[in-house]
């Protein structure tokens, strides 16, 4: 994975993303392959491991609709949702950066299934970022821990699908706790997949129907 332009480096103090610095609970240093974009926004896309067909529709096509604007893709390289976050960001063009609940090397990056995709988001000139170091194989508790980078380091969160239960509402609820904006997906009101959602929906995220939505929430 990494080449002579691909070397992991970390980032500490006032070397780390300008927002995650807010954050209370910030971490001390991160491991990084790539490079992170110095100006537009970081939205976060995140949403069911398992999406429906409907959910992977809506997720490909907002994110088609963001082509040609500044807008950064975050998310968590796991299967399902974030899996389709990141490809739609690569076929828009779009710079993505993917946070996984390992450390980066080679060997252990989690899941192995997505290895090929980081090496496309890194040629693509995007980013992979985890505070866990090299050798970490993820646990339990790693991925929730990943969520509060990603919800710090992004300007807003976008819920795709999610169920009550979902990890995916950590990051939304982790984002609601840093002054972030909550943007959610609404769906169908018999669809398990998006009772997350549509909760958070009736706490006051914004409703996204399609990119239009997106970009003026960022005006």
């Amino acid at each position: 994975m990494q080449n002579n332009d691909l070397k992991m480096r970390t980032l500490e103090g006032n070397n780390l993303p300008p927002l995650l610095s807010e954050i209370p609970d910030r971490p001390k240093k991160l491991y990084i392959i790539g490079e992170l974009p110095k100006d537009g926004f970081f939205l976060a896309v995140v949403g069911s491991r398992r999406p429906t067909s409907y959910g992977k529709q809506a997720c490909e096509k907002i994110i088609e609709g963001l082509k040609g604007f500044p807008i950064t893709i975050v998310s968590g390289l796991a299967l399902g949702l974030d899996t389709i976050a990141h490809e739609s960001a690569l076929m828009a063009g779009l710079k993505t950066i993917a946070i996984p609940g390992s450390g980066l090397g080679e060997n252990i990056l989690y899941p192995s299934a997505n290895r090929n995709l980081a090496k496309r988001i890194l040629n693509a000139g995007g980013a992979l970022v985890s505070e866990f170091e090299p050798d970490f194989k993820p646990t339990l508790w790693s991925f929730p821990k990943r969520n509060r980078i990603m919800a710090g380091m992004s300007h807003a969160v976008l819920l795709i699908e999610a169920t009550l239960k979902s990890g995916t509402l950590i990051t939304a609820r982790l984002a609601g706790d840093y002054n972030r904006d909550v943007l959610a997906v609404p769906g169908s009101i018999f669809s398990e997949n998006s009772t997350g959602t549509n909760f958070f929906l009736r706490l006051g995220a914004t409703p996204i129907r399609n990119s239009a939505d997106v970009l003026d929430h960022f005006g």
